[in-house]
């Protein structure tokens, strides 16, 4: 039996070393595409940042590739897992193409300029994001929408085994929404490793396959998207009765309960 890309077991996190919810499990397979849910404030970017090794967990153990995170190096973890926050610090004076190819750095040696494949990899990453006639635009004339994919392009470019987005979707318009969220459930599809936040159900009704719903002060919630984004749970994690609704075609909605205060 081989190793998940990403094993997470019995982990707590927090800042001060202060857990800020009961131990949370799960394992992240290729193609594979987890929803963290929950309201603002709960730990979802704290999260990610334990799983990154950026901060430190108060108990419990990450490992990828079978590996103790502990035990990895920045360059070996940058062939597991690329990491797009939720507000990229940009740099707005970089073109599309620029800007992408910084994605690379976790692979090239000290002071080792982009060679040919470092070049092939952001020109991939751009096409592959439908970024082509963009690439020799600056970011600063760039839609929200265009931005995000453009950073989405970036991580893209590192050719990690996995990607990690802390609310891709968030503050962007509804069709920019959609977009972003189809092109994750593409790149899924492809056999990339995703892992995306949002306090958004909606969202992980459109392209996840599990979730993990996270609940102020309580344990962690993991299974099926099915199963746990659903409204009795949604409901306590967000501290306010959520309905549920199908459209004519069938498809499942979730909102908060017309009159409904929290």
């Amino acid at each position: 039996m081989t190793d998940p890309l990403l094993a997470v077991e019995g982990l707590q996190f927090g800042p001060g070393m202060v857990a800020l919810t009961g131990p949370t499990t799960f394992r992240q397979e290729l193609g594979a595409i987890l929803v963290v849910l929950g309201p603002n404030g709960v730990g979802k970017t704290t999260l990610f940042r334990t799983l990154l090794g950026l901060s430190p967990a108060v108990a419990g153990q990450v490992t990828w590739g079978g590996k103790p995170l502990k035990g990895l190096g920045a360059r070996e973890l940058s062939r597991h897992v690329a990491y797009v926050p939720q507000s990229p610090g940009a740099a707005f004076d970089f073109s599309v193409e620029q800007y992408v190819m910084l994605g690379r750095l976790g692979r090239l040696g000290p002071a080792a300029a982009p060679g040919r494949l470092d070049r092939a990899a952001t020109a991939d990453a751009i096409e592959r994001l439908g970024l082509g006639p963009l690439r020799s635009r600056p970011l600063s004339r760039m839609s929200g929408g265009e931005r995000q994919l453009a950073s989405l392009a970036r991580a893209l470019a590192q050719q990690a085994s996995a990607l990690i987005l802390d609310e891709p979707a968030a503050s962007l318009d509804l069709g920019n929404q959609v977009r972003v969220l189809d092109t994750l459930r593409s790149l899924a599809s492809e056999g990339l490793s995703i892992v995306y936040s949002t306090h958004d159900p909606n969202h992980a009704l459109r392209a996840g396959h599990h979730a993990l719903l996270m609940t102020p002060g309580g344990d962690p919630r993991h299974g099926s998207v099915d199963a746990v984004v659903e409204p009795h749970a949604l409901s306590h994690a967000f501290g306010t009765p959520i309905e549920q609704a199908h459209t004519a075609a069938g498809v499942r909605l979730l909102a908060a309960a017309v009159g409904a205060r929290g």
